[in-house]
């Protein structure tokens, strides 16, 4: 009778043990389960953000919500603050913003504004934010000029990227150097770092003068012409310094002076002027042949 009752009792708490079907089921199918909930789960966020970034659209529904939360508490742009801003025109820059004093501040787009703005000739980069209560707050960084461009008889403003900035009120800037002909924009920087290192053929220089788009001139302002070789301008401009600082070479009645050749220089006497003997020196052979002063380089 003993082990009877333990039998019955062991065979009882095995029964009550044993899951039913429906658990086992689940418990077998419980990964592909969690596998269909993740990706349903992501469809929804991805559905969601969908939704969000149409409706923040200008006229998509939360820019049309915050349109009606702006009139019904009555949040109006009161100031406009704009940091930065120097050369930009003033009436440009408002006109681009696209928002004035008394329009709903939650009624227009700050990144349509931001575009806009950068869309204007010297804005380099903005940043455009919404302050509440009432407050626009415009931040600018606007490009330098770097030189002036002359190319086919009109002048521009050109930064150190070689980029236009404008053609607009360019005698404002006329202490910037002149850099001239098809070209020169693109590759004024070099060149004009280099000049900066010989500050001696700097002070003489009136413009840079691209030739062929290849290799560049120096106009000096007592209009001798320097012609300097193809990607050999600092040494060029560290030969000229020597021969200028011992000689006097660009004091003297001259034409041009031709350094294209490495191994020789050439130099051509105005017409009727007299070369003093002493000035003489091998690295500095006048040119004697009849032409016009306006020889073209290449």
């Amino acid at each position: 009778m003993p082990r009877m009752k333990a039998a019955n009792r062991l065979r009882a708490k095995t029964e009550i043990m044993r899951p039913s079907r429906l658990k086992l089921l689940v418990r077998r199918q419980r990964r592909n389960l969690r596998f269909v909930a993740f990706a349903c789960a992501g469809f929804v966020i991805v559905l969601a953000g969908v939704v969000v970034a149409h409706s923040a659209q200008r006229g998509g529904t939360i820019n049309s919500l915050q349109e009606r939360f702006g009139r019904a508490i009555d949040l109006r742009v009161q100031d406009i603050e704009f940091h930065g801003q120097s050369n930009t025109p003033e009436l440009l820059l408002r006109a681009a913003l696209g928002v004035a004093k008394g329009d709903p501040i939650l009624g227009f787009s700050v990144e349509g504004a931001r575009k806009r703005i950068e869309s204007l000739s010297w804005v380099e980069h903005v940043a455009v934010e919404r302050r509440l209560p009432d407050t626009i707050y415009v931040d600018l960084t606007e490009r330098r000029p770097y030189a002036i461009w002359q190319n086919q008889g009109k002048f521009q403003l050109i930064d150190r990227n070689g980029e236009v900035v404008t053609n607009e009120d360019v005698a404002a800037f006329s202490d910037l150097p002149l850099v001239v002909g098809l070209g020169a924009p693109a590759h004024a920087a070099d060149m004009l770092t280099a000049l900066a290192a010989a500050p001696d053929i700097k002070s003489r220089v009136a413009a840079i003068v691209r030739v062929g788009e290849r290799r560049w001139n120096l106009q000096l302002k007592n209009n001798v012409t320097v012609m300097l070789p193809e990607g050999h301008e600092t040494a060029a401009l560290t030969r000229l310094t020597d021969l200028q600082a011992q000689q006097r070479l660009l004091d003297r009645p001259l034409v041009f002076v031709d350094m294209r050749l490495p191994d020789r220089m050439a130099v051509r006497v105005r017409p009727g002027a007299e070369i003093v003997p002493e000035t003489k020196t091998p690295d500095a052979t006048p040119d004697k042949t009849k032409d016009t002063p306006n020889r073209r380089a290449t």
